[in-house]
């Protein structure tokens, strides 16, 4: 196993090979607008996926993606030459959908914000079912109607709870 830091250098700099190479030395006409997004290498540093995308049709993703199949044994060559580590990492050329994801949130969010916007318009002329305000409030008129006076429950100063035994007030018998 090989230290994380050091796969992702490595991993980082086959990157940068891997676009060089189809920016400047690999002239095969099928070859597309070629954005390469990610490189990740394998902890044994055995081998490499190089992901990209391609700005085009399908036709011309599937044609992209053979010119890289083709190319991939001088992308190799150059990748052993300019990294100089003793084992040349297989390189495998994935297709990157982040694109496609991209579009498919931007929908998601453009349909969130039209469902928004329908409660909105439907809220606009709306109101409470009940009080504009359901919770009360201390000191409001409706509390004082609520609650009956000491007087009218009948309450005569009288504490219970401290009454002895023999119903007397005061301490309890013994």
């Amino acid at each position: 196993m090989v230290d994380a830091a050091r796969a992702r250098k490595l991993a980082d700099r086959i990157q940068q090979i891997v676009a060089e190479m189809l920016e400047r030395r690999i002239k095969d006409p099928r070859l597309g607008f070629v954005t390469v997004t990610d490189t990740r290498i394998t902890n044994d540093l055995r081998d490499a996926t190089v992901y990209y995308t391609v700005y085009g049709s399908d036709g011309e993703r599937a044609e992209t993606a053979a010119a890289l199949e083709s190319a991939k044994g001088v992308i190799r060559s150059e990748v052993g030459r300019k990294t100089g580590v003793r084992h040349t990492p297989s390189i495998t050329f994935v297709m990157d959908s982040l694109m496609e994801n991209a579009a498919h949130i931007d929908d998601l969010l453009a349909q969130a914000r039209a469902k928004d916007a329908e409660v909105a318009r439907a809220a606009q002329g709306a109101s409470p079912a009940g009080d504009a305000n359901p919770y009360r409030e201390p000191g409001s008129d409706e509390d004082e109607d609520d609650d009956l006076d000491e007087d009218e429950a009948g309450f005569d100063g009288h504490d219970a709870a401290r009454d002895g035994e023999d119903g007397r007030s005061g301490r309890p018998s013994s």
